[in-house]
């Protein structure tokens, strides 16, 4: 086999690298810059262009970093190594590898929809292919960006005619750039969390239209506008400044009911950078891959299902790490 799993993740032992290793190693690959898949301390990282300026802003100025452009080549010790289109975040890629006319496909995160700023998931034929399933259950089946979209600028309209301010929670890196797309034809006035900001400058992402947040921004600022933040600050005494407002959750969990009650927000908006139920099975069928091993989420559904209903050889492969959950933890996404 040419990958398997040990202790510090994802190896490929002909090339002596990890695939988004648990700890520091020699040679890294980062799929993307989300902090359940690159971790500090290995020697070498290689990763994709876009990529570059965040993983050095949350990594270090200093790591050895390589980059690849998607499709660009790579061999090492005879293994052909690759980077494609995941269309998770900005950056994202699925790792290709071929070795003695064996195709792996790690996906690290994705989405198949195209939401406008990421690069859209580009389906590899593989031999083998390691599948996220954050949301592998049939009941997350998410509506098409532009709909989402619609709804929460409607949300946001509305609170603007009754002179109440709108919070949009969203991770920094990923989310809040999807929220910014979303509002990018509007004429509101939109404050940026610093994190938020940081993030927008580390991946190249225009910040000309957005106010930095400042305590010494004068309060008529923070009247009749829009607040992007990361979910840390969900419940925090820091939002007080922005009263009278209406807090909203941007996370592919508010598909479900009960996740939006528990959230303690006024608004929900199932807006996901990850693939539903149909885009995970539609994707895993495009690979065409004689076998799946199915990780992050729900990998006892997606594999049993895969194994069950689509006669594949479906395996469930257990990470350090098992992807975004409904945590404040604005690092995961």
């Amino acid at each position: 086999m040419l990958l398997k799993i040990n202790s510090n993740g994802i190896y490929c032992e002909q090339a002596n690298l990890y695939i988004d290793p648990w700890k520091g190693v020699d040679k890294a690959i980062i799929t993307h810059a989300h902090s359940d898949h690159a971790r500090w301390g290995s020697k070498n990282y290689l990763a994709h262009t876009q990529s570059e300026g965040i993983l050095k802003h949350r990594l270090g100025a200093t790591i050895n970093l390589q980059t690849l452009n998607y499709n660009e080549q790579l061999i090492i010790n005879g293994v052909k190594i690759s980077l494609h289109p995941a269309g998770h975040i900005i950056g994202s890629a699925q790792v290709r590898l071929e070795y003695n006319n064996q195709v792996w496909v790690a996906s690290g995160d994705y989405k198949t929809f195209d939401d406008g700023i990421t690069a859209p998931f580009e389906p590899i034929k593989c031999n083998h292919f390691i599948t996220e399933s954050t949301f592998g259950m049939p009941v997350y089946n998410f509506e098409p960006p532009e709909k989402s979209y619609s709804e929460l600028i409607k949300w946001v309209n509305e609170n603007h005619q009754q002179n109440i301010n709108s919070v949009l929670i969203g991770y920094s890196l990923g989310k809040a750039q999807r929220i910014l797309h979303a509002l990018k034809n509007t004429n509101h006035k939109i404050i940026l969390h610093n994190s938020v900001y940081e993030t927008n400058n580390a991946l190249n992402f225009s910040n000309a239209n957005y106010i930095r947040f400042s305590v010494d921004l004068p309060k008529e600022t923070f009247k009749n506008c829009v607040i992007v933040a990361p979910p840390a600050l969900t419940d925090s005494a820091w939002l007080k400044r922005f009263e009278p407002y209406k807090l909203a959750i941007c996370s592919g969990w508010m598909q479900i009911r009960g996740w939006r009650r528990r959230s303690n927000a006024d608004k929900g908006f199932a807006i996901s950078d990850h693939a539903d139920w149909k885009s995970l099975n539609t994707a895993i069928a495009a690979t065409q891959a004689e076998n799946i091993y199915v990780t992050h989420g729900y990998k006892a559904v997606l594999a049993k299902y895969l194994r069950d209903e689509k006669k594949l050889n479906a395996f469930e492969l257990d990470t350090l790490f098992e992807g975004e959950t409904i945590t404040k933890n604005e690092d995961l996404a």
